[in-house]
């Protein structure tokens, strides 16, 4: 008897975890190279917008995606471990099932401005420093565009893989201008919580 109740404790702590304080993301491509590998586990805070968190230069942030910037996902092949999946991603336990969640690092935010030219990127007028960038990669590793100025409401995000990321540099044709709504934007990437070997603290809100 003992079991099964400590079983559903169990669950609804990890359901209360996930809805009120963190949900964990998986990394599907090298975007974010090195910062974040393929496959890490990433710890999102979710206490953190409803403390009044807003997005920030620099920060990486998880956000579910605006619109075409990721294929459909494919339908599960074996109905039953795709409902078992699906009821651990709903619990908190694998990262979601639709995966149509990205992370990228916010670049800027509302009514600032963007370019890149050369090697070089601005918000206004700044260069920004980005010691984050994949080796080998500058800042605008062969695509210049810009000037560019982030709507109300929204930020602008790429990755650290410069040149291995199809992110608001290549949706400027989009709703937005290729800038996502804050409204999208799950939270601030905490931690790296899996695989063991390549755990990692970004803090409560990013870094």
């Amino acid at each position: 008897m003992e079991i099964p109740v400590m079983i559903t404790v169990g669950l609804v702590v990890a359901l209360v975890i996930k809805t009120c304080l963190f949900q964990v993301f998986s990394i599907p491509s090298g975007s974010m190279e090195n910062t974040l590998q393929v496959g890490d586990r990433v710890a999102v805070n979710k206490l953190a917008p409803i403390f009044g968190w807003e997005p920030k230069e620099g920060e990486p942030v998880v956000f579910r995606d605006p619109g075409g910037w990721l294929p459909p996902s494919p339908p599960a092949a074996n109905p039953v471990s795709g409902a078992v999946g699906s009821t651990l991603s709903f619990l908190g336990l694998l990262p979601p099932k639709d995966d149509n969640y990205l992370v990228k690092r916010v670049i800027a935010t509302a009514g600032e401005t963007v370019r890149c030219s050369g090697s070089t990127l601005t918000v206004d007028g700044r260069t920004v420093d980005e010691p984050y960038l994949h080796a080998g990669d500058d800042s605008c590793s062969g695509l210049d565009f810009g000037p560019v100025t982030v709507p109300a409401g929204h930020v602008w995000v790429e990755g650290d893989h410069r040149s291995d990321s199809a992110d608001s540099r290549y949706h400027r044709d989009g709703p937005g201008g290729g800038a996502v709504p804050v409204s999208d934007v799950v939270g601030p990437a905490t931690a790296v919580v899996w695989p063991l070997g390549h755990l990692d603290w970004f803090g409560w809100t990013g870094r």
